[in-house]
């Protein structure tokens, strides 16, 4: 279970995320930190500038997770108009996501998710995208070539 901040700094809510993409394809594309230079600069703003391609080719939802708390996500998808272009901005906050998919980077300060991207279709992963070998692999640009 991810959890979504509130515009309203009400409690963030639950979100299944197996019920979220349930019949539905989706690209899913995770970061190590919100704010942080290198997901705010480039692999965010990549799915923004994408999102009517990604709905051409069949895409209905585009979700961005962070293990940055839903306060910070809902802040950081507000303030880089993600959240307007209609991206969803979920918190993986106790890394349950993160651990489940072998995604895990620990680091002295906190726990972060690898950089990844993925599609999947009706909660089936039908395209994976890693950035072992380069961060630009998992931006839009390289998910669309696939498509």
């Amino acid at each position: 279970t991810l959890s979504e901040g509130q515009a309203d700094y009400g409690r963030p809510e639950a979100v299944d995320i197996a019920e979220l993409i349930a019949g539905k394809k989706v690209a899913i594309f995770a970061v190590p930190g919100a704010f942080t230079p290198g997901c705010s600069k480039s692999h965010l703003p990549s799915f923004i500038t994408a999102q009517e391609e990604l709905k051409a080719k069949g895409v209905e939802l585009t979700i961005c997770i962070a293990t940055n708390d839903a306060f910070v996500m809902e802040a950081w998808g507000r303030t880089s108009g993600g959240a307007d272009a209609g991206i969803r901005f979920l918190s993986d906050g106790n890394a349950e996501l993160s651990k489940a998919l072998g995604l895990l980077i620990e680091s002295p300060v906190m726990v972060r998710t690898k950089r990844f991207s993925l599609i999947a279709d009706d909660g089936v992963v039908t395209h994976y995208f890693s950035a072992d070998m380069e961060a630009s692999d998992t931006w839009a640009p390289n998910v669309l070539a696939k498509l």
